[in-house]
């Protein structure tokens, strides 16, 4: 399956300037996920919500806590989908206590398909 890499903007956005720098409309859902990555050497493991989602952010409330720049993989349990959405490269852009914002990277183009698709189901694409 080829990847798609998905352009980001650059800097880590504060609470009071995120909304300022979204290039894409996020709506607000919620949908399980689970999440894994590297945290100082350590496998990290999370489950969680999804808060909100566009085409290339998440805003996802976690029961682990993650810093800013790690790197995620994410699977998510979109409404209507068989299988989870596998993100394969997520970047944390910001966090507030288990509050955190994954700005997309690297998935396949079938799961990119996948989170259009539901985005357009709810008008925002």
């Amino acid at each position: 399956m080829r990847n798609r890499t998905i352009e980001h903007v650059t800097g880590i956005p504060t609470l009071a300037t995120q909304a300022d720098r979204r290039r894409i409309a996020r709506i607000a859902t919620q949908c399980r996920l689970m999440y894994s990555g590297m945290d100082s050497g350590d496998m990290l493991i999370g489950d969680g919500v999804v808060t909100n989602l566009s085409e290339n952010g998440i805003g996802i409330r976690g029961n682990r806590l993650v810093t800013p720049g790690m790197e995620l993989v994410l699977f998510v349990d979109l409404p209507g989908s068989e299988d989870p959405v596998c993100i394969s490269e997520g970047r944390v852009s910001w966090v507030t206590g288990r509050r955190f914002v994954i700005k997309l990277i690297n998935m396949t183009r079938e799961a990119y398909n996948q989170l259009r698709y539901f985005l357009w189901n709810r008008g925002t694409s």
